[in-house]
Order: C-alpha cells, then structure tokens, then sequence
C-alpha cells in the first residue's frame, strides 16, 4: 500500500525494507509510531531512517555476499535517495532541476587533453539520473561505517564527487563499494613479513616493493637497498631483496608510545638532496633514523601516500594512548575504522588512478592532525568511543569479520552477545553525534578560511628573490614617510618638534608611565584600524599593486651589474657578522687576554652602574646623551680621536680560528 505523503522511492525502501525483514509495511509503520515523538517532527524522514537503520542490521548479517550480487550497493544508494527526498513535497524540486541542467564536470587542468575513454574518472562522469548529495552520504556513514565514516566522511564525498558537482552517481558508488570490496580480497592475499608472526588483532593495509609493484629503497649512509615494504596497524616491515628471496625483515614499531615521528626527506647521489620522493623514521631505537625512497619518475605522489598512511596507524596509536581507552572493544573498534579508512583510500586511487586523491581526505587522524582545531574534533571521537557496542552487526568490527578480513580477537564480544540489536528510537537525538558532528562543522568551516588564507598567497611561492624584494619594498612603504619624520627628529631639522619628543620620553620615563604610554599606542591602533572600517578601505584597495617594470633608463648589462653588486655586498655583510662573533668568541674565551681584561672591567662598571643607579635615570641620560650628540653641539663636541681608538682597539682584537672540514666528526 502506497503512502501518498512518502515520495516514490521512500515508498520503494519501505516495501524492500519490509520484505527484507518479513513483516508487511502496515506493521512496520506500526512499530515506528509507537515510539514516535511528533515534537521532533519531520515524520517522514524519521520514518526512513528508522526503516534504514532495521534493513541495514539485516544487511550486514551477510554484507559481503550482498556487496558480490550488487544488492547492497542498490539497496542502500535508495535509502539515500529516500532520506535525501522523503516526501513528494522534497522530492519535485530536485527532480525538475535533474532534468532541466546537466552537473558540471570539472576536470583537473592536466586532464583537459585526455581523452575520457582514456580517463579512470569515467564512472563519476554521469550526469542524468537521481543523486544523492553529501548530507545522505554522511548519514549512511554514520549507520555503516563501510563506505564513509561519519568523523571524515564530508571531506571524502567532497573529494570523490569534484568532478561531478558534488553530487554522487550510482555508478560511481557501485564502483567505490566493488573497489573496497576487491581491496580487502587483495590485502587478504598478502604474504606475511618473513621472519615476522603477526599479531592476532594485526593485519597487513599496504604492501610495495614486489615483483608485481614499484621498487621501494632504503638508504643507509652511502648504501641503498631495494626491497619490501610492508605497512600493519602496528608496524612497517622493511625486508632488503636478497638473491633468492628476502632478508628478514626490520620491525618499525608505530604503536610504541614514545617520541617518535615520519616526516618527509629528499635524496639523492653523495648525499645531494635533489629527489623529494622519500620518508624517514625517527625515534629514540634508530640513531640516524630509516630512510625509504619511493621512486617515480615525475611526481611525488607515492612517498605522500606512504606517509599518509604511516602517520595514519602512528597517530591512531597516539590517539589510544592520549585518551587511555577503557577496555580492549573500544581500542579495537578503532582499529577497525582506521583500517577502513585506507582501505577506502586504496579504493579511491583504484578508481581516481588518473588524478589521485589526497590521502588526508580518507584517513581519520592525518585528516584532523593538519586541520585548525582538529583536536577538538579527536577529544568527541574519544567520548563516543565509550558507549561503543562493538558487537552490534554494522559496527567496523563487524563488517570486517563479515567480509573475512578480521577474526574476533577479544572475548568479552561474545559475553556481550553478536545477536544484540540496535537500539532503534523512533525521533530520538544522538547527544554523541550531535557534538561530535558540531565539531566537525566547526573544524569544516574554519579550514576553508584557512584555505582561503592560502589562495591568497599562493602567488608568492614561487616568486623569485628580486620580486619577493620588490613586493617588500612597495609594503614597507607606508612606513616610509613615518621614518623620514622620525629621522628628522633626531637630527634636528625640526628644533621644535625635537624639544616636544625629548620633554615627552622624559616625562614619561620620569614618571613610569612606560606602561600607559604604551596602552596609549595600542588605543591608537585599534582608532585607526575603525576609521579604515568606517572609510572602507577594504573595498578601495582590493589588492596592492607592484611594479616590477625595470628602469627605462637601465640596459641589461647595468641590471645585471647591479645584481652583481647587491650580491657581493649581501656576502659582505654575513663576512662582517662572522668576524665580528669570532672576535667577541676570542675575547670571551680570553684568546685574547688584553681585550678579555678590558671587556672584564668595562662590564663590571657597567654592572656596578645598574646596580646603584635606578633605571629611569639612566634611560633619561641615554636619551639626552643622544639628542645632544645628534645637535649641532654634539656635532662641535664630537672627539674623533675616541672613536680612533676604539676602532683600532676593535680591529687588533684576534678572532678565533675557523676550520671547514667535508665530514662531521
């Protein structure tokens, strides 16, 4: 029996989901009212999400025999449809903007020559038919965590449905469970690290270095060795290519908890870092670390998915230890989504081969490790792993053990029965989700300021250093007229305005008011900075613009001169900062005795002076000594003869030896 306040496809999971547990739809509905609460409203929509939430429980009873025959992916991509269009009121709207425009397809500017027979993008290329948008996508997320995650979910529908308009295609989600699906088969296949027995809750996410896959090198010192790397939810395996068959294989714990950390490194020949294609292992264990070279010939694409993946299981351990998870089920429930979660990444670069997606994207903790207020997001995850039921049929746990990836490995799973249902409240609020999901909200919004930020600089990157100086200049100009002002002043060009700044410093310091002048300036600022407000300046001066024109009156041979010039004189300067530290090292080392007692005394004057005096009289003696010097008087009373001696005293001061050597000792 039809609902006529049910869209068509919300009446089409109602009957499915009626069949698919054995009752009718009038029973079912039966069931959803008595425990509805019309003061949450919304009637049809929870009537969905209480009918999704019972057939999803069944599905995942034998989810992998239903991901083979495709039951599960239609099934599902309708219950998304239904939510996203419960009612024939949601659902005309969308339908006429289906038919009347086509998604916009908006490809990578290196892929504009491709042909798109050619193209791994091909299956998110459809634009006719029902989609599902991204808020459906999360909710099926947040019941299943197969296909997304609801902590990372946003960022993966975000990154899969770019080329669509951020609208998902059966095809393309067909395509995405079939990949994940092939991925665990191939995972599963993996041989063990030799030498190694693998822990029973251990399980192998990431293998290279193979026959059938790219080379993987690790360097030691001056040595490089290819061979087989292999990344668990414990550990890195590295095992060197021997003649035959592999060395045993080097352990690199990532579940320790102490410092340690992966970062990106470059190589190169003797040492030269010119290739960007490689990571490195510190710890406390590896003195000069692990370096491991993932070569291709142009990008970098696969050393920034081995890091990704790396830091992944590195920080998921953090995570662990940070927030002591109570019981063995709420660790290994994290496990389980992290395993996921690169498992949906793999799954994703199946499909995006052409144009990879950006590991972060999938992953859980590299994510939010790099994204603003990202911890706050881990402190909800933390808190909702405490009510966990790791035994209930669609949690990550479960669908592991369904799709034969994971035996269960802990026993209270038993005593908490595998039988147990889910709690199905018709129009009840999840407190845990409603924060978690804040967080996330907050984190989402934040981060594309931040990446805004980012655009806005993004052209300065690869500015050379005569532009970067130009662009320094024409920003330092504002301040330009306030030097000549301030210049002015202490030569003496303006008599008056001299005398007014030597009689305020001096009332100032006099009176310690150092504090209230300082507070004075700050009001300032902040006038200033309501007066460009109420000007809209932001508007008048949208951008600044530099002229990076050359002189017309300069030829290239002058130009280039000229550079030559401020080269040697930048190499001066560091010459002259150099000497002047080895002298003051010699002299405080007493290389040079006669300095050294010269400096002694003077220093201890200095201390005795400081000691006796208060310090508002020495500021106040500081600056009169230095406007008078700064006068005509000054200028009259200068003894040219001091300076001499204190030159020549300087210059006869011996600096301390400096041997260049090719090799750290």
């Amino acid at each position: 029996m039809e609902r006529k306040h049910l869209s068509s496809i919300a009446n089409h999971v109602l009957r499915t989901t009626a069949q698919e547990l054995g009752t009718s739809v009038e029973h079912l509905v039966e069931e959803f009212e008595a425990g509805w609460n019309p003061e949450v409203g919304d009637y049809s929509r929870k009537l969905m999400e209480f009918c999704s939430s019972k057939a999803l429980i069944s599905l995942c009873q034998n989810i992998e025999e239903r991901l083979n025959n495709g039951s599960y992916s239609r099934f599902t991509y309708d219950m998304m449809l239904a939510w996203e269009n419960p009612s024939d009121a949601l659902l005309e709207k969308p339908q006429a903007e289906n038919e009347d425009s086509k998604i916009s397809v908006n490809l990578p500017p290196d892929l504009d020559d491709i042909p798109l027979f050619y193209s791994d993008l091909m299956p998110l290329l459809v634009n006719d038919g029902p989609s599902v948008g991204e808020d459906a996508f999360v909710w099926l997320g947040s019941l299943v965590p197969l296909v997304a995650d609801i902590v990372n979910g946003r960022f993966t529908f975000e990154t899969l449905t770019a080329p669509t308009g951020n609208r998902l295609f059966f095809p393309a989600y067909d395509k995405f469970l079939k990949e994940i699906d092939n991925c665990m088969k191939h995972l599963q296949k993996q041989a063990t690290p030799k030498g190694v027995e693998l822990a029973d809750d251990e399980y192998i996410l990431h293998v290279e270095g193979t026959a059938t896959t790219q080379r993987v090198v690790r360097h030691i010192e001056g040595t490089s060795w290819p061979g087989r790397l292999t990344l668990t939810n414990h550990a890195l395996f590295f095992e060197a290519s021997g003649v035959l068959t592999y060395d045993d294989a080097l352990k690199i714990d990532l579940s320790r908890d102490i410092e340690h950390g992966v970062k990106p490194a470059a190589t190169g020949p003797w040492g030269a870092p010119l290739f960007d294609k490689a990571i490195i292992y510190e710890s406390p264990e590896f003195q000069e670390g692990v370096l491991l070279e993932f070569p291709e010939m142009t990008s970098s694409t696969r050393r920034d998915h081995w890091l990704a993946l790396t830091k992944e299981v590195l920080l998921m351990h953090k995570f662990l230890s940070k927030f002591k998870a109570e019981s063995p089920i709420q660790a290994w429930e994290m496990h389980a989504r992290t395993i996921l979660s690169i498992i949906r990444l793999h799954a994703a670069r199946e499909m995006l081969r052409i144009c990879p997606p950006d590991p972060t994207k999938f992953l859980i903790f590299a994510l939010y490790d790099e994204l603003p207020k990202g911890d706050y997001v881990l402190e909800q995850l933390a808190e909702s792993l405490n009510k966990v039921n790791i035994a209930q049929p669609c949690s990550a746990h479960s669908i592991l053990r369904k799709m034969n990836f994971s035996e269960p490995t802990i026993s209270e799973i038993e005593e908490k029965g595998v039988n147990e249902k889910r709690e199905t409240i018709a129009g009840s609020k999840n407190d845990d989700k409603t924060s978690l999901e804040t967080a996330i909200n907050q984190t989402r919004k934040e981060e594309r300021e931040v990446v805004n930020a980012k655009e806005a600089i993004e052209g300065l990157k690869d500015e050379g250093i005569s532009e970067n100086a130009l662009i320094l200049m024409e920003l330092l100009k504002p301040l330009k007229s306030g030097f000549v002002w301030f210049w002015k002043t202490l030569s003496w060009e303006r008599p008056g305005t001299t005398l007014v700044v030597i009689a305020i410093v001096t009332v100032i310091v006099y009176k310690e008011w150092v504090g209230k002048a300082i507070s004075a300036g700050l009001l300032v600022l902040v006038a200033k900075m309501i007066q460009a407000r109420q000007e809209k300046l932001k508007d008048k001066q949208k951008e600044i613009t530099v002229c990076t024109a050359f002189e017309p009156t300069a030829s290239t041979r002058e130009n280039i001169v000229s550079a030559q010039y401020m080269y040697m004189t930048i190499c001066q300067i560091i010459h002259q900062a150099n000497v002047a530290i080895l002298k003051l090292h010699s002299v405080l080392v007493s290389r040079a005795p006669k300095h050294a007692n010269v400096m002694m005394v003077g220093i201890t004057g200095l201390a005795i002076l400081f000691a006796v005096t208060p310090l508002k009289y020495l500021i106040i003696s500081a600056v009169f000594h230095w406007m008078i010097m700064r006068s005509k008087l000054g200028k009259y009373m200068k003894n040219n003869q001091n300076e001499r001696r204190v030159k020549e005293w300087w210059d006869s001061i011996p600096p301390t030896r400096v041997r260049i050597v090719d090799q750290c000792l």
